[in-house]
């Protein structure tokens, strides 16, 4: 069995395995490490084979890092990938992870949505992925209105000024994801949502995930000329700024949920009105003012919001296999209910006050 795990910005770890025995006596009978990383000693990779063997097949991937590391020894040196990037590649061949090639995404370019009922969405094609009903899925988010979208565990009165949020008509949403409050205004963001299986992410930390999620993004945006980079922990940035901020939920069904706002051209004072940014936060960000946190991809490449998400599609199909795809009207029926259930309550808006 074969399994390859490819790290952002790292190299290719390609495990080729064996196994013996079946249920809970399945094992390891042979396993071949190989890739584009270095590693010093050299002989640490024959250790390393050596010491897989055996293992049970149902062993997680700390475990099996962890032995990865006490087979090269305290001396050795891991350049360009890492034991856990071992353990992922082996529990990939195992077939208890999964990679982009092992899936094909539907591409959803969707149409204006009311903030609440975007929030239900995104609960429900994730949950719809987890329960099997529905592939994984890419969807570009339109916007209805002005929106400021908060955090699972923000509090509403620490970052909104309502009387800001008044005079700029906007709706204050709550999404089931942490991280910070997202400004948005029709026509000024790209937003995209990502559904998967739990597989794909199977291993990976949050940190990692973020990474390994987002590595199709930055290069759709050194396309374009942006040399974007991934900033941990949830940050897309280029050298003239933050270009977005990316939030994730996995749930328990076997699903994960990864969605990202970028700034294509923000109303900065707006912004500034309605968000309460204090100075403790931006104190680590070396800067005196907000405005200079995020820098639009207007300015950056000059193009339309539409010329760059065809771009952007353009260049996840280059990447991976995808079909044309649509919400469901059974998706979109339940997703309905559920934004009159939870996500416009203010039971759930005002979830952290």
């Amino acid at each position: 069995m074969h399994g390859e795990y490819k790290i952002p910005g790292g190299k290719l770890v390609v495990a080729d395995v064996e196994t013996s025995g079946e249920g809970t006596e399945a094992a390891l009978s042979g396993v071949v490490i190989s890739g584009d990383f270095f590693l010093e000693p050299a002989e640490a990779l024959v250790a390393i084979n050596s010491q897989l063997v055996g293992m049970p097949t149902s062993m997680p991937v700390a475990e099996l890092a962890a032995a990865v590391s006490r087979a090269a020894g305290a001396d050795s040196r891991f350049i360009g990938f890492s034991p856990e990037a071992v353990a992922i590649a082996v529990r990939r061949a195992l077939g208890h992870a999964t990679g982009w090639h092992d899936h094909t995404f539907e591409l959803i370019h969707d149409e204006p949505r009311e903030p609440h009922l975007q929030m239900a969405l995104d609960e429900v094609l994730a949950q719809e992925v987890g329960a099997g009903r529905r592939g994984p899925a890419l969807r570009i988010w339109e916007w209805e209105r002005n929106t400021v979208v908060i955090g699972s565990f923000q509090s509403i009165r620490n970052e909104i000024d309502s009387e800001g949020a008044a005079r700029h008509e906007v709706t204050v949403t709550r999404r089931v994801s942490g991280g910070g409050a997202m400004f948005i205004q029709p026509g000024n963001t790209i937003t995209y949502s990502l559904y998967a299986p739990s597989s794909l992410v199977e291993g990976l930390s949050f940190e990692q995930s973020y990474a390994f999620l987002d590595d199709w993004v930055l290069g759709a945006l050194r396309e374009l000329g942006i040399q974007a980079t991934y900033v941990p922990l949830n940050d897309i940035a280029s050298p003239a700024g933050k270009i977005a901020g990316a939030a994730q939920k996995r749930y328990i069904a076997g699903a994960v949920l990864h969605h990202v706002t970028m700034a294509y051209d923000i109303d900065a004072d707006a912004m500034l009105d309605v968000l309460r940014i204090g100075r403790e936060k931006l104190s680590d960000k070396g800067t005196k003012s907000a405005n200079k946190r995020v820098d639009p991809l207007r300015s950056q490449t000059g193009m339309t919001r539409d010329a760059i998400i065809e771009s952007f599609l353009g260049h996840f199909e280059s990447r991976y296999a995808t079909v044309p795809g649509a919400v469901r009207a059974d998706e979109l029926a339940k997703a309905e209910a559920l934004a009159v259930e939870k996500f416009a309550t203010d039971a759930w808006i005002n979830l952290v006050p």
